[in-house]
């Protein structure tokens, strides 16, 4: 069936499309006869009750340098639209919320994946507190004397921002380290929210393991192992995607969360695991298609078209 999806994305020129996820999204909605259009989160407004976007008709190619056609920008009403795809990079910020909160008014019957009000309910490292026993010991908090008293207990630990994305902000301190201080002051310059505190894992050295879900089910998984010296395991900032299967406790942490995925429309989320434990939910913008449909022989993004598809056609009924 052929529907109209709006994608609210990056700028198309920034995008790699050898390893961004959208854009493989974009190229099976493309060849399923969606009609594709693109806009910036910037470009989305409300305009006398009517959520609207200055969109542009989006043609798509794997072709590196070639790899889109943009037609000229026109004024949506995105309650026309079948459905908007919320695509853009963190950061997750008031932008980022504001963004939820417009999106909402027209969902679902404009099916917007994620669900904007679940996405502003679910940050990343946030919304895995939610679940028992599946995440290292950890702490979230302003609070430096409480931080220095799990550092006393955990001795290795990893301090990041609350809200940070693609390991940006993330350290490392060994029990011998005496930066900790320092990083803590400058956090609080930084930011204003609390940082959140763990156990460091040294299974990181050997890769932390991002696993696709769509709508709850376990879709695929990639492993992602730290360049030298690195401890963290982002792809951009050097790691290596390796083929993975899932162990048994990884099975048993998605069995876990998979039901409040789905009953929160959370159709594509990507999570991370590192050893035994569960360290993120990514509900923004996840990633790992790309990678996945690599090693695997695998089509994620067509079980994501599917699942889209089977939920408009449910909402339809």
């Amino acid at each position: 069936m052929g529907i109209a999806v709006a994608i609210q994305m990056d700028a198309m020129e920034s995008i790699d499309i050898a390893g961004d996820s959208t854009f493989a999204l974009a190229l099976e909605g493309q060849a399923r006869g969606h009609a594709l259009f693109h806009y910036l989160p910037a470009d989305l407004s409300l305009q006398q009750g009517r959520v609207v976007a200055r969109a542009r008709a989006l043609e798509v190619r794997p072709e590196a340098g070639n790899h889109f056609t943009l037609g000229g920008a026109e004024l949506f009403d995105l309650a026309n639209m079948d459905v908007v795809l919320m695509r853009q990079d963190p950061p997750f910020d008031m932008a980022y919320i504001t963004a939820t909160h417009l999106l909402e008014q027209i969902h679902p019957k404009t099916l917007v994946v994620n669900d904007p009000a679940h996405v502003r309910n679910a940050p990343e490292k946030l919304f895995v507190t939610r679940f028992e026993n599946v995440m290292p010991p950890t702490l979230i908090t302003s609070d430096a004397a409480l931080i220095h008293e799990f550092r006393a207990e955990y001795l290795d630990i990893v301090v990041k921002p609350l809200f940070g994305n693609g390991g940006v902000g993330v350290f490392h301190i060994g029990p011998e380290d005496e930066n900790l201080n320092a990083l803590l002051e400058m956090f609080t310059d930084l930011y204003r929210e609390p940082i959140i505190v763990q156990k460091y894992l040294p299974q990181i050295r050997q890769g932390d393991k991002r696993i696709i879900l769509v709508d709850g089910t376990v879709a695929g998984a990639v492993s992602r192992v730290p360049a030298a010296g690195e401890a963290r395991a982002n792809l951009h900032v050097g790691a290596r995607a390796e083929k993975t299967e899932l162990t048994p406790r990884e099975r048993e942490i998605c069995a876990a969360i998979g039901p409040a995925l789905r009953e929160r429309g959370l159709i594509f989320v990507g999570i991370d695991v590192i050893g035994d434990f569960l360290t993120e939910i990514n509900v923004t913008s996840p990633t790992g298609i790309m990678e996945i449909n690599r090693l695997d022989d695998a089509r994620l993004d067509a079980l994501v078209w599917d699942a889209i598809e089977a939920r408009l056609g449910a909402g339809r009924e």
